[in-house]
């Protein structure tokens, strides 16, 4: 995991070794479509990146004022 302030945002990015393959799907707003809603409601962005065979990344980029 890494998490990095720019300026006026905050980067955290995770990665994993697993298989891949994963997907936001939940429609009642758990797992990753939650987390996307929650850093959304903040005007931040939450990314994806879960090729088969893996690795998984996700991206959160959130804002961040002094």
């Amino acid at each position: 995991m890494t998490v990095v302030r720019d300026g006026d945002l905050l980067r955290i990015e995770v990665t994993d070794d697993g298989r891949g393959g994963a997907v936001p799907a939940h429609s009642d707003g758990t797992g990753l479509k939650g987390l996307a809603q929650r850093a959304a409601a903040v005007d931040g962005t939450l990314t994806i990146d879960s090729p088969r065979g893996g690795p998984t990344v996700i991206a959160v980029e959130l804002p961040c004022e002094s």
